[in-house]
Order: structure tokens, then sequence, then C-alpha cells
């Protein structure tokens, strides 16, 4: 048991502060925020129920690198959002699924991609005015 189970167990308090190393939404952020993460949850999502082979999620999400997505599909299983299967063939067939667990998690990241679409232009407007701003 970790010590933010043991804590917000103690106080029956699930809701973190952000800016505590141990809350819970920080936690998720540091493992999920990151660009690849959150491709690879989409693309394993588009498939599901159904599994994918390492190379073709490579093929999937542009300029990911071999390594970058062993890396990040090796988190997602160790957090128990993806399952991996591997076939005894020469070379191994390797397989990759979201859990219900992982399955769960795109509804949010779908919601961010959104406001993202929505916003990010406004938000690009806004750095451009800030930069003519800083040159005069």
């Amino acid at each position: 048991m970790t010590t933010y189970e043991s804590t917000y167990e103690t106080t029956g308090d699930r809701r973190g502060d952000l800016l505590d190393p141990l809350c819970p939404t920080r936690q998720l952020l540091d493992r999920v925020g990151a660009k690849w993460t959150s491709m690879a949850v989409k693309v394993l999502a588009e498939a599901a129920p159904g599994e994918l082979r390492f190379a073709e999620l490579r093929r999937r999400i542009p300029g990911i690198s071999q390594k970058m997505l062993s890396v990040t599909l090796q988190s997602l299983v160790r957090d128990g959002l993806a399952e991996r299967r591997v076939e005894p063939t020469v070379p191994p067939a390797v397989h990759y699924r979201l859990t219900d667990l992982g399955l769960s998690l795109e509804g949010p990241l779908a919601a961010l991609r959104e406001w993202a679409e929505t916003h990010m232009a406004q938000i690009d407007r806004n750095n451009r005015l800030a930069e003519e701003v800083g040159r005069s």
C-alpha cells in the first residue's frame, strides 16, 4: 500500500491536492500526460475490443520511435491499462489491447482532445500576440 492509499484510507478523503506529490490526479497526469501515452490509448481504443500488433501500433502513431513505443506500452501494461500477449512464433508476434481500466481512460482523454481542438487556435493567437508585444 502506498503512502497515499494509507493516508487517504484513514481520513476517508479520496480527493487530492494537486500540489501534493501523492495526489492521485498528479500521479495520473505524470503517467498518462505524455503525448505518446495518450496517442497509444487512442489507437488501442479505436481497435477495442480487438488487439493490435506492435508493428501496427507503430505505423498508426506517426513519429514514435520503436524504443519510445516499447517504453510507453510497458508503462501501460505495468499500470494495468493494457494487456500484452505474445505468440510463440519466430519472430514472436506481440499483441496489445486495452483493459477495461484502459478503456475507461479513453473518455477523459477524448474530452481533453476535444477541448484542445476547440481552444488551441485561441492559445496559438495569444502566443503570437505575446511574441509581438515582446518584440516591441
